[in-house]
């Protein structure tokens, strides 16, 4: 993310309420063309809306047919992104997703190298079943994920801005896959789990998605204004009790200095970018809501997806059913 200029971390409450209101419309408006492809799924919905609102990217995780694909693609087309996918499989190289040099020969004879861009340089990249790909190629996507540009042949080469990563992940088929390594779990911003549709919404898209003519997003923004609210999420004020809940969540999460318990549940727990991910998080989830300040509340909706990719249970904890998401669960209600 660019760093805010100097007008912009000097607006006045009037500015700061105007151009939320103006945002807030958006979101809306991206909100409604959502609605009209994916049918019901409102919290996988809110919560990947509120990572791209971060600036951040998100895995999501669920079983086969619950329209992770389409959510990704509905998504970069009403944000205005140039979108790529790859399909993930094992025998997927790094230079498929971060692009090759080949060589050329003019017609006067002379040879030279030209790069041609893998489908990373884009602007929404779907990475479709990423832990299906070896780990050698995964690691070539955490350098994009993290520093937003590639190294290749000794050059380094910017992607496009804004950058996002969504991956999908399938819970259940481990058979052939590779578990992607704590490192690049914390590169996520948020773990997105996608349910079940209710019956209600399960109705719907039996009607809906088999008669002619499936109903398709159109473009609400663009790559300018989602950065222009992406910035000014950054500048939404926290309040200090806010800021207390994340730093109280965060380092009781760890079994070194934890809650009771901690030590025998928890084998090794969130670093200083869970807080981090959480403030900024937090700050969308407000301006998704219509609010211009995120409150504690925030902070317990968020916990989930925000901490349970970077948190690791002891074999004890497992050997007593306890989930990652029960762990968590128990440290929000004491916010």
């Amino acid at each position: 993310m660019d760093a805010m200029t100097t007008a912009e971390t000097t607006l006045s409450d009037d500015q700061m309420v105007a151009m939320a209101e103006r945002a807030l419309a958006d979101i809306a408006r991206i909100r409604a063309e959502v609605g009209k492809v994916i049918f019901g799924q409102e919290k996988a919905v809110e919560n990947t809306l509120v990572a791209l609102l971060s600036g951040g990217h998100a895995l999501l995780v669920g079983v086969p047919g619950l329209a992770k694909t389409k959510l990704v693609t509905t998504l970069g087309t009403a944000l205005g992104l140039h979108s790529a996918r790859v399909q993930f499989t094992p025998d997927l190289m790094p230079s498929d997703i971060l692009g090759s040099e080949v060589l050329e020969q003019d017609a006067d004879g002379r040879r030279s190298f030209r790069f041609i861009e893998g489908p990373v340089f884009t602007q929404l990249l779907m990475a479709d079943e990423i832990n299906r790909a070896s780990p050698r190629t995964q690691s070539a996507l955490l350098q994009s994920m993290q520093e937003y540009h590639v190294s290749v042949a000794g050059r380094r080469l910017n992607l496009p801005s804004p950058f996002h990563v969504l991956a999908t992940q399938n819970p259940l088929e481990q058979e052939g896959t590779y578990p992607l390594p704590e490192a690049q779990l914390d590169r996520f911003l948020m773990q997105v789990d996608i349910g079940y549709p209710d019956e209600a919404d399960e109705r719907r898209i039996l009607i809906e998605t088999t008669k002619l003519g499936e109903a398709e997003a159109a473009a609400v923004i663009d790559a300018a204004r989602l950065t222009e609210i992406q910035r000014l999420i950054r500048q939404m004020p926290v309040s200090e009790s806010v800021v207390n809940a994340i730093l109280k969540l965060v380092r009781s999460a760890r079994p070194e200095d934890g809650a009771t318990g901690m030590a025998r549940h928890v084998a090794w727990g969130p670093g200083p970018r869970a807080g981090q991910a959480l403030m900024l998080c937090a700050r969308a989830r407000a301006l998704y809501d219509g609010r211009l300040a995120p409150s504690v509340e925030d902070i317990r909706a968020l916990a989930g997806p925000v901490l349970q990719h970077r948190m690791a249970l002891t074999f004890a904890a497992r050997a007593e059913g306890v989930s990652v998401q029960q762990v968590i669960a128990a440290l929000s209600a004491e916010l």
